[in-house]
């Protein structure tokens, strides 16, 4: 009775770390949370595999589709253009604010920035434009309820 108490043990614990996985293997994320009234969403694209998720506004959903390989160009393109890599953070304390970050695991854009406190204002353009292209992504796919 113990050895199947152990085993049913590790299969659970198995099972729910598996589950995260989604939420640490990807190549490229983009997250918004926070605000007064929390929101939490998640684009995160692996490949050309993406899987969204928004909880807030009452709302809860999640949804995977694909990105085409020009999507991912494009995207790839505008996080160069705009300087993704250089991109300075601000060090203000702001409270309350719904925060975006961006990490770039794969390709030459590689790197993690966040307006959590901000972006310094001669980066807030280039800023806006990366924030845009992943919109661009989630409305065209993203089938809200």
């Amino acid at each position: 009775m113990k050895r199947i108490i152990e085993i049913l043990f590790a299969v659970i614990l198995l099972v729910s770390c598996n589950s995260q996985k989604v939420y640490s293997d990807f190549d490229i994320s983009y997250s918004k949370s926070g605000g007064f009234a929390p929101v939490y969403e998640n684009l995160l694209i692996k490949g050309n595999t993406a899987h969204y998720s928004f909880e807030g506004q009452g709302k809860k959903y999640k949804q995977d589709f694909d990105v085409s390989d020009e999507e991912l160009k494009n995207l790839q393109a505008t996080l160069f253009q705009n300087n993704f890599k250089r991109i300075q953070e601000d060090h203000k304390k702001i409270y309350d604010h719904i925060t975006t970050s961006i990490n770039v695991k794969k390709g030459p854009n590689e790197g993690s920035k966040t307006d959590a406190s901000d972006v310094m204002p001669n980066y807030r353009t280039n800023w806006a434009n990366i924030t845009t292209a992943f919109q661009e992504i989630i409305n065209t796919h993203v089938k809200k309820p």
